[in-house]
């Protein structure tokens, strides 16, 4: 019996690689969050000022090695729920962004699969995409493109547009009927799942607030990484069954020292592991 999702949602979920909306928290939680949110990374930056050019600054990444706030979301039940009805009891957190598209800005996230440059296999990681403000069609939401998931990895290649928010500015490579795409609205507190293989886009801040979503990868522990460096991951719910990663630690307090060091830790694993996945060239 599913924990969360009815079975029209895992159908939807199968068939068209992702479901929403579910509600997770309250408006007034998020809220909560995002106040945290926002000291937090102002916090961070001031110790560690932002590289010009940096796409995603280090504190919007893996965000939960370091902040209480973050930590706390990955580990909601009502996500974890849903997120088990789809890859089993086993549950790892991978990787997370903090997508922070300020008002009217031009910030954009082109077509594209978010599993190109994971290394992951099976493909059978889903995000869990959390409003923390609202995500509507003029704030630039995201954008499925239902059932393109059953296409498997296509080819994609790095464009270097400074709008764009992808680490890489990962693109697919095929042309994107845009117009069979589905907007996924939500707001604060909702949340979207999605599969890995999944094309979806977003498009720049045309509203007067700012946009704000975590946007979460989990994996069942059964997921490998295809490259040779050994990555971390946190888990989250379930036994670490298969060994595949080195468990990361929560953090006991923000940016405390022993956070500070798990997150540099597994975000130098993961750019270290983006630069050497070895199947990668074929998808350029």
């Amino acid at each position: 019996m599913s924990k969360l999702l009815d079975d029209a949602q895992v159908a939807a979920y199968r068939r068209d690689g992702f479901v929403s909306p579910m509600r997770a928290v309250s408006a007034g939680q998020a809220g909560l969050w995002q106040e945290r949110m926002a000291r937090s990374i102002a916090d961070f930056t001031a110790r560690f000022p932002e590289e010009p050019g940096q796409r995603q600054p280090p504190a919007r990444l893996k965000p939960y090695l370091l902040f209480r706030w973050a930590a706390e979301i990955v580990r909601h039940p009502a996500i974890l729920d849903a997120v088990e009805d789809v890859i089993g009891p086993d549950i790892l957190v991978f990787h997370t962004t903090l997508w922070w598209k300020k008002a009217g800005t031009e910030g954009y996230v082109p077509w594209h699969q978010d599993g190109t440059y994971f290394g992951l296999a099976p493909h059978e990681h889903v995000t869990a995409w959390l409003a923390l403000t609202p995500s509507t069609l003029e704030s630039g939401c995201v954008t499925m493109l239902p059932g393109s998931h059953k296409q498997g990895q296509l080819a994609h290649t790095d464009i270097s547009d400074p709008a764009i928010m992808l680490s890489r500015g990962q693109t697919v490579k095929a042309t994107v009927d845009e117009a069979a795409g589905v907007p996924v609205q939500l707001q604060p507190g909702e949340f979207s799942l999605h599969d890995t293989m999944v094309l979806h886009a977003s498009a720049p801040n045309r509203s007067a607030q700012d946009r704000i979503g975590l946007g979460i990868s989990y994996i069942p522990a059964r997921c490998y990484h295809t490259g040779p460096t050994r990555l971390s991951a946190t888990l989250v719910r379930g036994a670490n069954t298969h060994n595949h990663f080195d468990l990361e630690a929560e953090p006991k307090a923000d940016m405390d020292a022993a956070a500070l060091a798990a997150h540099a830790d597994s975000l130098g694993r993961f750019k270290k592991a983006s630069e050497t996945i070895p199947e990668m060239s074929l998808v350029h």
